[in-house]
């Protein structure tokens, strides 16, 4: 199955592998210097290289309740949010753990198994 012509995955992937600048999911690679994914069609929407507000508008223009836990694969260190994005995700109901990004895709595979509402926001590394 092949990414459509909007970026998208149309279903939901775990993700099978990352590095060389991008991330293995659905037999597909899929070259990306940030990656964003929910529990429904993964799409290269966080394409800043960066977790702020503005990058992650797409989690916050999901529907109330679509997102309740957000990942974020910091790439190859763990780098804290700000807290004021911590605050925004948390007044939206969403709780936020950061990672570096090989956790933060482990943490995701695991949590989308579990059928809970989560979203990954991935840097890519290579």
């Amino acid at each position: 199955m092949a990414i459509s012509d909007e970026g998208f995955y149309p279903g939901t992937a775990p993700i099978d592998g990352y590095g060389g600048g991008g991330f293995r999911f659905a037999g597909m690679s899929h070259r990306a210097r940030s990656w964003l994914c929910d529990r429904h069609p993964c799409l290269e929407r966080c394409r800043r290289g960066r977790h702020d507000a503005e990058a992650l508008q797409a989690v916050f223009d999901l529907a109330p309740g679509t997102v309740e836990f957000l990942i974020l694969g910091t790439g190859v260190d763990l780098i804290a949010p700000l807290p004021s994005l911590r605050q925004q995700l948390r007044a939206a109901g969403i709780t936020v753990e950061a990672m570096a990004t090989g956790a933060a895709l482990r943490t995701y595979n695991v949590v989308l198994g579990e059928g809970r509402a989560v979203a990954a926001a991935l840097l890519a590394v290579e």
